[in-house]
């Protein structure tokens, strides 16, 4: 199971929450950014559902495949 870890940063003259390397928005306070990752961590791991997916990888060969709604990963704030 995937692990996603939302780390609250100093960003652009204010606070966000990075995942990977991936940054929030700006928020102004790190009271705000937080609160975010905390909202944006609990919705990462509620269930949906199964759905056909398309993506295109790097070679530009297109890829159908099954996503299971279910399979959701663990996540966690750090601050």
């Amino acid at each position: 199971m995937a692990h996603v870890v939302y780390r609250i940063v100093e960003h652009d003259g204010g606070w966000a929450y990075k995942a990977g390397e991936t940054f929030s928005e700006t928020f102004s306070s790190h009271d705000a950014a937080k609160a975010a990752a905390v909202r944006a961590a609990r919705e990462q791991r509620v269930p949906d559902q199964t759905a056909a997916i398309e993506y295109e990888t790097a070679e530009g060969r297109w890829i159908t495949e099954s996503a299971d709604g279910h399979d959701r990963p663990e996540t966690e704030v750090e601050d």
